[in-house]
């Protein structure tokens, strides 16, 4: 598993050892953290280091990859197109690269709702055009314009999962989010609501019901469940995939914040800010392929279930994993 140090890649890695696979995690640590390796042996390396990446699947007798390893700040990938082209892309690349000189067939990617740019309808199935408005949602589309061709040349089964907005964390509390810097609504709000910085609303005139943007939260262990299911889907069947994956149910910026002001029983500091740019007014999924193909359906729905498992997260390691658990 490549980011397996990461937020989501963490919280895939305990739901493979759950379900009685063997994890290996690849992974540099720029983003990611050695203390969230908990379900996994750990090898330290490079995505876009091929012989690296040939070794770990060579000496671990890998036979399935699930891949995590990419940036993911939007703001940035508008900033910084080269990095994430050159992580995003020519990293995926030499790991799809690695397995086809090493024997793997097998291929679950972390895409993202990001490679549909803005909707022209809601709820967005898989089949809605994708015209991505930046960089991070370009790269992760290249990607999934390769896997087609890697599957041609070199028998390559993929899944690709478009997520919506990860979030949460894990329920027993052994894993959770820590960003640097924390970019995502949810905790970036417990932040405000624990005297750390206060929070940015951006805009509060959209056509929604309150005036703030609309959004899929669907949580870390339900999109961690759907990649195990993914991957057990592929290798049973031998076909490529691709699936949205998200509650189907979006919630408003004002009601994230209601929700951790009552969670935490603090208010939630926030500043309004101007809109940003790209920003659609609503965005969520339609995941009726995910749960009839897959039998997947989210079992922490609830928004107040999601904010009370970063809240105990949060309550737990209050400084991420460079704090020792409380």
């Amino acid at each position: 598993m490549t980011g397996g140090a990461g937020y989501i890649g963490s919280h895939a890695s305990k739901a493979l050892h759950l379900a009685g696979y063997r994890v290996v995690v690849f992974d540099n640590l720029v983003a990611g953290h050695r203390d969230a390796v908990q379900f996994g042996e750990f090898v330290l390396g490079d995505i876009t280091d091929l012989a690296a990446v040939r070794r770990a699947l060579r000496d671990h007798d890998i036979r399935a990859v699930m891949h995590f390893a990419a940036y993911l700040d939007v703001g940035e990938s508008v900033r910084e197109p080269a990095k994430y082209y050159r992580n995003n892309v020519t990293g995926a690349l030499t790991v799809l690269e690695a397995m086809a000189l090493e024997g793997v067939r097998h291929f679950v990617f972390s895409s993202t709702c990001a490679t549909y740019g803005e909707p022209i309808e809601t709820p967005i199935t898989e089949t809605h055009p994708q015209q991505p408005i930046n960089s991070y949602g370009e790269s992760k589309l290249a990607v999934e314009r390769a896997l087609p061709h890697f599957e041609r040349a070199h028998g390559i089964c993929s899944a690709a999962l478009r997520y919506f907005n990860a979030s949460g964390a894990d329920p027993d509390g052994q894993l959770g989010e820590d960003h640097s810097p924390e970019i995502h609504l949810i905790p970036r709000a417990i932040e405000a609501a624990t005297g750390g910085r206060g929070l940015l609303v951006f805009g509060d005139d959209y056509p929604t019901p309150d005036g703030t943007c609309l959004r899929d939260y669907i949580h870390v262990s339900d999109l961690a469940d759907a990649h195990v299911r993914a991957l057990e889907a592929i290798v049973e069947t031998g076909t490529s995939r691709i699936y949205n994956l998200g509650t189907g149910h979006p919630h408003s910026v004002r009601e994230v914040i209601d929700t951790v002001a009552r969670v935490t029983g603090r208010p939630v500091p926030w500043t309004l800010a101007p809109r940003r740019d790209g920003d659609p007014a609503v965005l969520y999924a339609a995941a009726h392929k995910a749960q009839s193909e897959l039998r997947w359906s989210p079992r922490f729905a609830d928004l107040e279930i999601i904010v009370r498992t970063a809240w105990n997260w949060h309550q737990r390691r209050p400084h991420g994993y460079k704090t020792e658990p409380s």
